[in-house]
């Protein structure tokens, strides 16, 4: 029997920790296969504490799209991940699957949070552990 696909709405104090993680990067999903009814796309916050980078890592198969709702960021990818780019609260990013990367907050002081949209699904492959910043 189908069972039509109903609209979810995902509280703040709901997101789930329950999905892939990076040392440093921590992500709480709002929109995510375990959640709703989603079969193609993951979105959610992660949050980084002023002064951390996450580990290295990529999202497989998966294209990621990034927007800084809080702080100051960096990312760092490329040959020895020697290419940075910086990013403001309310700067965009795209990320190409398979893209080796560490995200940075450029800040001392404040936390940064991302909004992040993943398809088909929120998949990290952690890599081994990378030069840090």
């Amino acid at each position: 029997m189908f069972v039509e696909p109903r609209l979810k709405v995902v509280r703040s104090v709901d997101l789930s920790e329950a999905t892939s993680q990076t040392q440093h990067a921590l992500r709480r999903a709002g929109v995510s296969r375990e959640n709703t009814d989603a079969s193609r796309i993951w979105l959610g916050k992660v949050h980084t504490p002023a002064g951390y980078a996450s580990d290295a890592h990529h999202h497989g198969e998966a294209e990621t799209a990034g927007y800084v709702l809080k702080g100051r960021a960096y990312i760092l990818f490329g040959d020895g991940y020697s290419e940075r780019v910086d990013l403001e609260e309310g700067d965009f990013v795209f990320v190409p699957p398979n893209t080796p990367h560490i995200e940075g907050n450029a800040s001392d002081t404040d936390e940064l949070i991302w909004m992040t949209a993943r398809s088909p699904d929120n998949i990290v492959v952690n890599l081994d552990a990378a030069p840090r910043v």
